[in-house]
């Protein structure tokens, strides 16, 4: 198998995900509505990653933690997932709570290491 490469950059499609932005409060009755959203947003747009904004849901609460999971569940049904904008830390206390993990925004993907971080490779030797 070969590969010509092309002449200059390659073509990359940068693509803004869409945002579902979510005002609290939260209750009950909203819940199938703004999952009904977050799959109709992901069919039309085709996105892969919805991103939610939860800056303004309001105090946590189980509500809260119950859309963000019936979120996410919808999102994997559907071939993608959510990624969380500006979680309050009291609601990202409470997800870890609940044993639920989000993709947030700004952070660092598990797994990789921090930028500026310096590793000892073998005890007595100097950092790099």
């Amino acid at each position: 198998m070969s590969w010509a490469p092309g002449a200059g950059l390659p073509i990359v499609e940068s693509t803004t995900p869409p945002v579902l932005t979510l005002n609290g409060p939260v209750t009950r009755p909203r819940v199938p509505g703004l999952v009904d959203d977050a799959r109709a947003l992901m069919e039309a747009t085709g996105a892969a990653v919805v991103v939610c904004d939860v800056a303004g849901i309001g105090p946590p609460g189980l509500t809260a933690v119950d859309l963000l999971a019936r979120l996410q569940l919808a999102a994997r049904r559907a071939g993608g997932h959510i990624r969380l904008r500006a979680p309050d830390p009291a609601l990202r206390a409470l997800l870890d709570l609940a044993g639920l993990r989000f993709e947030v925004e700004g952070e660092v993907e598990e797994g990789e290491p921090a930028l500026r971080v310096e590793v000892e490779v073998e005890p007595g030797e100097a950092a790099v």
